[in-house]
């Protein structure tokens, strides 16, 4: 079953923007808006845990500021090592202005 949370507000992420929020207990998620549309991933890289969102956007790829692994922030999907698992990523909505992110495990 789903579990909707709010993370932001449209408002306050402008295209090519990112913000981190703690959504859950020690779950750090990483929102971007690319082109007017929102992703999610966990800000953790699977490579040695390094935050993601202080990396590098170039479109749907983010790059760990530590190493370089990237990962599409589409799907979490890894794209260039050192990382070789994916990382968590969430389905994002936005309902009126609210930014609403699924943290079902």
């Amino acid at each position: 079953m789903p579990n909707f949370v709010k993370v932001a507000q449209v408002d306050e992420l402008a295209p090519g923007e990112r913000i981190v929020v703690e959504a859950d207990d020690g779950l750090f998620i990483a929102v971007f808006n690319v082109g007017g549309k929102f992703y999610a991933i966990e800000d953790l890289c699977t490579h040695d845990g390094g935050p993601l969102a202080e990396g590098e956007l170039d479109g749907y790829e983010i790059e760990c500021p530590r190493h370089g692994a990237r990962f599409d922030i589409r799907n979490g999907k890894v794209l260039s090592f050192p990382a070789v698992r994916d990382v968590p990523w969430f389905e994002v909505k936005v309902e009126g202005n609210d930014i609403l992110v699924d943290i079902e495990e």
